[in-house]
């Protein structure tokens, strides 16, 4: 299995990498723990900005809803 080499470092999977929500678990799944590693909008973010993203920023780039 492929895993991110920002996982201990990514705000994201720290806050919702225990996460039981559906949703949060299929985003690691595909993105942090999977074939979309690549596909990672919050390391784009990371590249451009040169700083980590917001942790509530999904790996598609959207917002987790409040």
């Amino acid at each position: 299995m492929q895993e991110c080499e920002l996982l201990s470092t990514c705000g994201f999977f720290k806050k919702y990498g225990n996460s039981h929500d559906f949703a949060c678990r299929g985003f690691i799944k595909t993105f942090c723990k999977g074939d979309k590693l690549d596909d990672c909008k919050r390391k784009d973010y990371r590249k451009e900005h040169g700083t980590p993203p917001h942790e509530d920023m999904l790996p598609t780039g959207q917002m987790m809803p409040k």
